[in-house]
């Protein structure tokens, strides 16, 4: 009789001519910092001055409108800018259509009121 309990062991061939994935990912060091430059200029991420900046050059009237339409729609290579900016435009036109529906009621309701005024 056999015994089930057996525990089979296999051998593994350590001298395969199969060679292993190198690991292309950037080694780490003890700080937890990339020793390689793996972040392309692409989405390298902007600092906080660099998003200081930004607003103050949104901030200014026409130029600041202007920028923003560029960098919105692609005048940068960065996609960090590139949603920076198109987060600045919505909020632009958000504050605009809010202003706009404002401006709109208190024109009907003022043209409502000044109607009984208007009869001959």
């Amino acid at each position: 009789m056999e015994d089930n309990n057996e525990i089979k062991q296999e051998t593994v061939n350590t001298e395969s001519n199969v060679s292993e994935p190198v690991n292309s990912e950037p080694q780490q060091t003890n700080t937890g910092k990339n020793t390689s430059n793996a972040i392309s200029s692409e989405y390298k991420p902007i600092s906080m001055w660099g998003y200081f900046g930004y607003e103050i050059l949104f901030s200014i009237p026409i130029i600041g409108f202007i920028c923003i339409i560029i960098f919105s729609v692609g005048g940068t290579g960065n996609i960090n800018l590139k949603n920076f900016a198109r987060s600045r435009l919505c909020l632009l036109l958000l504050v605009l259509a809010i202003f706009g529906i404002m401006f709109f009621t208190v024109g009907i309701a003022a043209l409502i009121r000044a109607l009984p005024r208007l009869r001959y």
